[in-house]
């Protein structure tokens, strides 16, 4: 459908002058998007929105366009960093004009704030992102991502891995969360994502970044019997993780997957994706996906050897150094 044409000038308010039922229809219509595009049922994120937005408990902005709402982006701000959780525009008023209006507002919001000098983002459902004149260019990197998908039909019969240097397979437990940070981030250290993602680059970040895959929706529901570890058995330390949440009742999502150094290219982290897609397939999912970014090529090799396809590309924006 071409995006409206009418004459009405888009209006930018903050998000506490406006209550979760005025933004009924907007998130309904996101939530049918999320699903189409990408298998996602974002119902559960949905009602946190209205959820916060009834306790004025959200910062952010909403458009408006002839008395109607059109759109709406929330932050948050952290330390020194700010995040766009979401921005959405309605299909009839997505134009480059309209998103890169509410773009520009989130932007200068958390820019206003003393404290953050950092914004980063993953705008799944921004429509027009090449075509935005984007805001804060100096400051800017965009990073090109991949959303990639693959039926889980064939997942049973995947062969068992063939690492060179035997580990323990192990269900994800809790009592892993601690060293799983050291992990992630020495395993990311000089690595592209810890450009994209700040919280990479130590393992405190990295315990931030665990808890919200655990306990928060945004990726999904954490789903434990598809989420593994590996263990060195002559030191007992870490050797890699594969972390998997549900997007939809059968629908199955590697949240992150990461291997130590010292045992990289050896196989074990096919071994762990192998056993949480095999996982996930038991639960009657039928598909999995994951996020990879693009230029991450030997990444990319052994998902599509496994079964994965690029559904859909996206971009991540980092602003750094206001």
């Amino acid at each position: 459908m071409a995006a409206r044409t009418e004459s009405y000038a888009p209006v930018v308010l903050e998000l506490r002058q406006v209550r979760g039922s005025d933004l009924q229809d907007l998130l309904a219509e996101e939530t049918a998007i999320w699903r189409e595009m990408l298998d996602w049922d974002f119902n559960p994120s949905a009602g946190l929105v209205r959820r916060f937005l009834d306790m004025q408990a959200l910062s952010g902005y909403v458009l408006m366009v002839g008395g109607r709402v059109a759109g709406y982006s929330y932050f948050v701000a952290e330390e020194r960093k700010g995040l766009i959780g979401d921005l959405y525009v309605r299909q009839e008023f997505a134009t480059p004009q309209t998103e890169g209006r509410l773009l520009a507002s989130v932007l200068e919001g958390m820019v206003k704030s003393p404290f953050v000098h950092r914004v980063e983002s993953q705008l799944m459902m921004l429509r027009n992102g090449p075509r935005i004149a984007l805001p804060y260019w100096r400051y800017l990197k965009v990073h090109a991502r991949n959303f990639m998908e693959m039926g889980l039909s064939a997942a049973p019969a995947f062969s068992i891995g063939s690492a060179s240097r035997p580990v323990a397979i192990e269900n994800w437990s809790e009592r892993y969360q601690d060293e799983a940070a050291h992990l992630i981030a020495n395993a990311y250290q000089g690595h592209i994502d810890s450009e994209i993602n700040d919280q990479y680059r130590s393992a405190g970040g990295a315990r931030r970044f665990l808890m919200n895959i655990v306990q928060y929706p945004g990726c999904g529901a954490f789903y434990q019997p598809a989420s593994f570890v590996a263990v060195d058995p002559r030191s007992g330390h870490l050797a890699g993780i594969c972390l998997s949440s549900l997007v939809a009742e059968d629908i199955g999502h590697i949240t992150q997957v990461c291997v130590s150094k010292a045992v990289r290219g050896q196989g074990v982290g096919y071994e762990l994706m192998r056993r949480s897609l095999q996982s996930l397939a038991a639960n009657q999912c039928r598909k999995a996906s994951l996020t990879v970014t693009a230029a991450n090529k030997a990444a990319i090799r052994v998902y599509e050897q496994m079964g994965f396809i690029k559904r859909r590309e996206f971009s991540a924006y980092v602003w750094d150094g206001f």
